[in-house]
């Protein structure tokens, strides 16, 4: 479920276990977080994909995609561990990078 999505009639009868989706654009990457329901449609989980345009011999264009499902008894140890590693990163690694706490850029919002 992509953004264009919300915009087009009959959203709701491509598929039903898509609840909710936030496209973030990050340089020559997309990832998608997307909100969606189980079977049986009583219990959510979020998937997150990453998503890389990618170039073929013939000029002609594909996608990368890899993706992660998150489910709901798993988020706290996941955020906790995503917070710790990119603390761990930003202190120890990546001192000498600026932060990017602006507005995206025209490169950061080029759909791909």
């Amino acid at each position: 479920m992509y953004r264009d999505d919300f915009d087009r009639s009959g959203f709701g009868d491509r598929n039903s276990d898509d609840v909710w989706s936030k496209p973030v654009r990050a340089g020559k990457r997309t990832y998608f977080f997307d909100v969606k329901t189980t079977k049986g449609n009583n219990d959510y989980y979020l998937t997150i994909t990453e998503s890389k345009r990618r170039q073929e011999a013939d000029g002609s264009f594909s996608f990368d995609k890899h993706k992660i499902f998150l489910y709901k008894e798993d988020f706290d140890k996941f955020q906790e561990g995503l917070q710790e590693v990119i603390a761990y990163m930003k202190d120890n690694l990546l001192k000498d990078v600026p932060e990017h706490n602006g507005p995206e850029t025209e490169q950061d919002s080029e759909v791909f």
